[in-house]
């Protein structure tokens, strides 16, 4: 076995995964790792965890510049780049070729003559979330609030923010919510079966009836969050007896645990 099949291993990935696979391994690892997540007093756990972050540090270390992914790195600064220098050409092209302004009569007879805008509602869906229509802002702002049965399955959400929206009945199954921050967000009815909720922030949300099976929340924060009646069967939520969610004060009556059994 080589040098570099050996990190990946370490990594717990196959040989030759992207780099993307190998900074996403060594988060997880190294936040299951941390010795501030461990018991003090546990003196050998203690000294395994610090042996286990100096080899997942050298495996990320070496992976990163074994040179397929340090090409792979150099084309993407370069993409980077290139989107930026386009767009900067963009915005001088549309600075220096807007057309003259109308004198304040045009400007006048024009704005009587115009027809009335359409007031019809655009569809909340995630491309008008990301960018508004140029509506009022308390129209605008009722639209973005309520993404009620949204279809955003497998979609890539992470370290988005919702918090405060209703997203109750949405589709989330298999879409990665990890780092979100959905504080206080509505999450009833909802779908998010096998969603990734890494790190996911979800204090005193509304999960209320929500299908979360096969869903990843190790390192979620569900404190004061209503989980009755959902449902968890087989979600991550911790490593063999180390359970890894936060659900201090959280409402679990009726919930459905991963083993199956009924929280009562």
């Amino acid at each position: 076995m080589s040098d570099f099949d050996r990190y990946y291993r370490v990594l717990g990935l196959k040989p030759g995964a992207s780099l993307e696979a190998v900074n996403q391994a060594y988060r997880q690892l190294a936040f299951q790792w941390h010795p501030d997540r461990l018991p003090k007093d546990d003196l050998t756990l203690q000294a395994e965890a610090q042996e286990k972050l100096k080899a997942l540090n050298q495996a990320r270390d070496q992976l990163r510049s074994r040179p397929l992914h340090r090409q792979a790195q150099t084309d993407r600064d370069a993409d980077r780049k290139a989107d930026r220098s386009y767009a900067d050409r963009r915005q001088a092209r549309a600075y220096y070729h807007q057309p003259p302004r109308p004198e304040p009569s045009q400007t006048q007879s024009s704005s009587q003559a115009a027809p009335p805008r359409s007031s019809a509602k655009q569809p909340s869906n995630f491309a008008s979330w990301q960018q508004p229509s140029p509506r009022p802002a308390s129209a605008s702002r009722r639209a973005t609030t309520d993404l009620s049965g949204t279809d955003w399955q497998g979609a890539d959400l992470r370290e988005k923010d919702f918090s405060g929206r209703n997203l109750s009945q949405a589709n989330l199954s298999h879409a990665n919510l990890s780092d979100a921050f959905l504080h206080k967000v509505n999450l009833s009815n909802a779908n998010l079966a096998s969603a990734n909720l890494f790190r996911a922030n979800l204090l005193q949300a509304d999960l209320r009836h929500a299908n979360l099976q096969g869903a990843n929340l190790i390192g979620a924060d569900l404190s004061g969050a209503d989980l009755s009646g959902a449902d968890l069967r087989g979600a991550k939520v911790g490593f063999a007896e180390r359970i890894m969610v936060k659900f201090t004060g959280a409402i679990l009556t009726g919930m459905i645990m991963p083993d199956g059994s009924i929280h009562t």
